[in-house]
């Protein structure tokens, strides 16, 4: 591959803008003028209308070529959150790399879901990724600590960075620890237990875009034959470690949110057990009550 890039020492914005967008256009990215530009924003450490507005400013070579780099991993198809290094989620701003699921817009649906049922307390997140529950939950509930939790080393290195760059933005302590699901906080107890676990079933995997199939951790998408695998266990062990009265927040794949919702209720350790809607209108999220 033909690597993206001119032999000034320095160069435009739109100079650098014009010249990715021409290269991501020959690999039929869509809309390739505004991504090169989201892309030159996003190595700028600037709002994604900065480019248009500064684009007869200079920068040096040593930043475009950070860009051009950039380019060359979206035209490997690289999702552009795994390319540029970074992604928003909520009011944070997170690293992300291929070792964790990138935060969906969906998923800040349960952050809105929790904070309306519960902003104190002790919180658990499992399967933390890149960290993006257990740190909105930091930012903006009230809780006394919070401890995320991944059996994956890297997802929980990640994490444990993107805690100490938001810095002061956290208003809870926020713990990480490596494990399968639960079994790092066993004697433990809490109030708030949420999940986004992995919920896809291995033969749905060619069902998935190319983005997320080719690029996204096998360990955060799949979860045995019919999806179920790690929500059945979370379901399992969550009366084990949530006080009375708890919430259980998980994410879930809409085409099973009732199964989820009957696993939970005919446990006989739930009480108030709801399936929720996420921005598409799809059943995206199951919620319950810890009973007595």
């Amino acid at each position: 591959m033909t690597a993206i890039g001119v032999h000034d020492t320095a160069l435009a914005v739109g100079q650098v803008v014009d010249t990715i967008a021409g290269r991501l256009a020959e690999y039929r990215i869509a809309d390739a003028s505004a991504e090169a530009r989201d892309i030159v924003a996003a190595v700028l450490d600037e709002n994604r209308f900065w480019p248009r507005v500064h684009a007869d400013t200079v920068i040096p070579r040593e930043v475009a070529d950070r860009a051009f780099a950039v380019a060359e991993r979206r035209r490997s198809g690289m999702p552009f959150a795994y390319a540029v290094g970074r992604t928003a989620f909520r009011h944070l701003t997170l690293q992300v790399s291929e070792r964790v699921l990138i935060p969906r817009q969906e998923t800040e649906v349960l952050i809105d879901l929790v904070l309306e049922r519960r902003r104190t307390g002790t919180c658990a997140d499992i399967g933390t990724g890149s960290g993006a529950i257990a740190l909105a939950l930091a930012a903006e509930g009230r809780f006394e600590r919070i401890v995320a939790t991944d059996i994956d080393t890297g997802a929980i290195t990640l994490a444990r960075r993107n805690a100490k760059a938001l810095g002061p933005q956290l208003r809870a302590p926020v713990f990480f620890r490596t494990g399968d699901l639960l079994a790092p906080l066993a004697g433990e107890s809490f109030d708030l237990l949420v999940s986004n676990p992995p919920y896809i079933a291995f033969e749905e995997a060619v069902e998935l875009p190319e983005s997320v199939r080719n690029w996204e951790p096998g360990h955060a998408l799949y979860s045995g034959s019919h999806g179920l695998d790690a929500t059945r266990r979370i379901i399992g062990d969550a009366p084990g470690i949530l006080s009375t009265g708890g919430l259980l927040a998980l994410e879930v794949d809409s085409r099973r949110a009732t199964v989820v919702a009957d696993l939970a209720a005919s446990s006989g350790h739930f009480r108030d057990v709801g399936v929720f809607q996420d921005l598409a209108g799809r059943d995206r999220f199951v919620l319950a009550t810890r009973a007595a």
